[in-house]
């Protein structure tokens, strides 16, 4: 049988972004066959490539390697004009293209979506940024952690009366990515039925907000904005982190039916008759009592035992893993979670698995992260650019800081 092509093969996509969700939704893309061309600044290259506060064998860091694989490199330096000229050849030919400088900055370089669409109409072009293109806060720097400040997420982080805390994870960054590819894969569909591209504009700061779809529900249902809760739930309990013998553990009896299973369980029958726990509206408004109830008895057994019982009796619960015991252990190996590419100076380089699996055309890794204008050559000469006109663009400064 003849295998499926990738769906986005054939898809011609510029990545002109840095760092995180704009290089991440971009792999994503090339994940599932997209042909992305990653454009860089010469000399330095994607920030990310000399991030983190390790080396490796080569130049390139593991963050980048783990956000930029399936993709080709080319150097431009976008300020000059050979530069320029070689971006809008690319672009005619081009589906989508992806940037996240700050706003307004491709649009002073000529590069922004109403020239790209005078030389490709059918264009999708995606500006990923900190806060939006419009709006008072347009101009503001953005990076996740802002976003995560400015969003409120921040508010609703951590446990009461606790110093500040973000997400251990960028969330509004690999959100932003998420979404980015979202839109801007359904303005390619549409561009492929009505020949007109458009313009994707996505942020950092929205895409938290986005995520609060059911933390906001509290303000707008009772006028009282949401607080942090530690592990907690604020639409039910027992739903949380508790302690056991030896440790925490995770664990929810989410409904009446499981709160009745709970109960019955640890021999706690008595807490099925004291009225502070009698519903999960109660149970929400004596949440420290009943967690203090609850770990008078976990306290007494270890976490594995109390995970053990309580998945044996259909009662949710899970250990609280590392990242190398999420990522090594028996399901994160059977999801595939954890995977090794080929790289020509790092040898076997671990990278994130594929989130999502595809029965017909599972993504695969068709190439390493590239080296810093690993590609140009390769690139150029498929919009006809030969050996002697390559030459006199280098002459030019196209391809130097």
């Amino acid at each position: 049988m003849t295998a499926r092509k990738l769906p986005l093969e054939g898809v011609k996509v510029l990545d002109i972004s840095q760092v995180m969700a704009g290089p991440y939704a971009c792999m994503l893309l090339a994940d599932l066959g997209a042909d992305v061309v990653k454009i860089e600044p010469p000399g330095s290259g994607d920030q990310t490539r000399g991030s983190m506060g390790f080396k490796m064998k080569g130049p390139d860091s593991m963050g980048f390697l783990n956000m930029n694989r399936n993709k080709r490199s080319v150097t431009l330096n976008l300020k000059s004009k050979a530069g320029k000229e070689l971006l809008l050849r690319l672009a005619k030919d081009a589906d989508i293209l992806v940037e996240n400088y700050r706003p307004g900055a491709m649009k002073r370089l000529g590069l922004g979506y109403e020239v790209l669409k005078e030389v490709n109409p059918r264009l999708v072009y995606t500006s990923i940024s900190g806060f939006g293109q419009t709006g008072p806060w347009a101009d503001r720097p953005g990076f996740d952690l802002m976003a995560q400040a400015m969003s409120g997420v921040m508010s609703v982080t951590g446990y009461p009366d606790s110093p500040p805390v973000k997400c251990g994870v960028p969330v509004a960054d690999i959100g932003c990515a998420l979404f980015a590819v979202y839109a801007t894969l359904s303005a390619y569909i549409g561009a492929k039925n009505s020949g007109e591209g458009q313009y994707v504009d996505a942020s950092l700061f929205d895409s938290a907000l986005a995520f609060s779809v059911w933390d906001i529900c509290d303000y707008w249902g009772t006028g009282k904005p949401p607080a942090p809760l530690g592990t907690s739930n604020k639409m039910t309990a027992p739903y949380q982190a508790m302690a056991s013998s030896d440790g925490y553990f995770v664990m929810g009896a989410n409904n009446q039916k499981l709160w009745t299973q709970l109960c019955t369980l640890m021999d706690r029958k008595e807490l099925l008759e004291d009225p502070r726990f009698s519903t999960i509206s109660l149970r929400l408004g004596n949440r420290h009592a009943l967690e203090q109830e609850l770990e008078k008895t976990f306290r007494q057994k270890p976490k594995d035992y109390w995970v053990e019982t309580l998945l044996a009796a259909g009662i949710p619960a899970g250990p609280i893993l590392t990242y190398p015991e999420a990522f090594e252990g028996e399901h994160g190996t059977a999801r595939q979670m954890k995977m090794e590419i080929d790289h020509p100076i790092e040898g076997k380089v671990p990278n994130i698995g594929f989130a999502v699996k595809l029965s017909g055309t599972p993504q695969q890794v068709r190439r390493h992260p590239p080296l810093l204008g690993e590609h140009n050559a390769e690139v150029l000469a498929e919009i006809g650019v030969s050996a002697s006109e390559l030459a006199g663009l280098e002459a030019q400064g196209a391809f130097s800081a």
